[in-house]
């Protein structure tokens, strides 16, 4: 079994969650082991939390932070494509955990 621990940047942590909870889903119905929370970029306990993750994917409302955050924390950051982040397509977002996760 695979195990992703991604951490998911959005302004405010409300719409990742729904699209965490499309990953929940995606994960138990292909047997992954996920470890993921949604947590907003409005205030900096977000870099202190990155610890425990492996990688970081951040909603594109707030991918001209990107660096930043890459920068802050020392983990693999990208961006989630939007129409990928709209319609909660999980696969396509496993499959940028997964091109992250190689980079560690």
């Amino acid at each position: 079994m695979k195990d992703y621990k991604i951490m998911l940047l959005c302004a405010g942590g409300m719409s990742t969650s729904i699209l965490m909870k499309k990953l929940e889903k995606y994960a138990k119905e292909n047997e992954l082991g996920l470890s993921i929370e949604a947590v907003g970029l409005s205030s900096t306990s977000y870099i202190s939390e990155a610890k425990k993750f492996d990688v970081i994917l951040m909603g594109p409302q707030v991918s001209y932070r990107l660096d930043e955050v890459k920068q802050a924390t020392g983990k693999p950051v990208e961006a989630i494509n939007p129409t990928d982040y709209a319609l909660g397509n999980a696969k396509n977002i496993f499959d940028l955990a997964d091109k992250l996760l190689k980079t560690i």
